[in-house]
């Protein structure tokens, strides 16, 4: 089956993460969101509002992150930025799992962890970022029976800082969770995007959602 742009475009959360962000920034990445029909935009916590209102009355979504990058806060910091969030407006949370845990081995301490965020999301998509470049085939497989035994919508490869999703990992992530599967980082053209959405991803987090659909030719 081949993919459109528009329908490529409807599976990307057209994100940006950098620290250096601003409100003009913003405004730029909405319009984008609007010009291409992207599924959400993904930003800071900060600017939820602010994206929010330069997205009224279109369904692009506001996605935002928590617990980003290292996933090391406390669960109730967690839970606290997931219910501040959604009183800002934001329809969407992608969480990083307490990785430090997972090595641990500590997995009751995870899905608690993630669970918290899930009950103060009240309802909101939460995907759980598991960060792929520091597990092992076999962590890869656990972290996604753990998002799923915790009630999370999604489980997504990484935050950009340990690598990017492959298509190995979004198989295996696939396999393991079902659908929900996030590909993200290092996904910077159209055949890495169709790719990663062939292996078993159900969305692609990127900030090059533009220069991806200009370019991308029929599938």
């Amino acid at each position: 089956m081949k993919t459109t742009r528009e329908q490529l475009a409807k599976m990307i959360d057209h994100t940006l993460l950098r620290s250096d962000t601003t409100v003009e920034d913003i405004r730029k990445l909405c319009d984008e969101a609007k010009t291409y029909g992207f599924y959400a935009v993904c930003v800071f916590p900060t600017y939820i509002q602010l994206a929010a209102k330069y997205l009224y009355g279109t369904d692009i979504k506001v996605c935002t992150v928590v617990g980003f990058p290292f996933g090391a806060n406390a669960s109730e910091v967690k839970a606290f930025e997931a219910s501040s969030a959604i009183r800002d407006g934001v329809q969407e949370i992608d969480m990083v799992m307490n990785i430090g845990a997972f090595k641990s081995s500590d997995y009751d301490a995870v899905k608690r962890d993630i669970k918290a965020v899930v009950d103060a999301a009240d309802d909101k998509v939460v995907k759980v970022i598991i960060e792929t470049g520091l597990l092992t085939d076999e962590e890869k497989t656990k972290a996604c029976q753990l998002v799923k035994e915790a009630g999370a919508h999604f489980v997504k490869t990484s935050t950009g800082f340990y690598g990017g999703a492959t298509v190995h990992d979004v198989k295996l992530m696939r396999r393991a969770f079902g659908e929900g599967v996030k590909a993200s980082g290092g996904i910077r053209t159209w055949k890495d995007a169709i790719a990663l959405i062939k292996a078993g991803a159900t969305r692609i987090g990127t900030s090059t959602g533009v220069a991806i659909v200009q370019s991308m030719e029929t599938t």
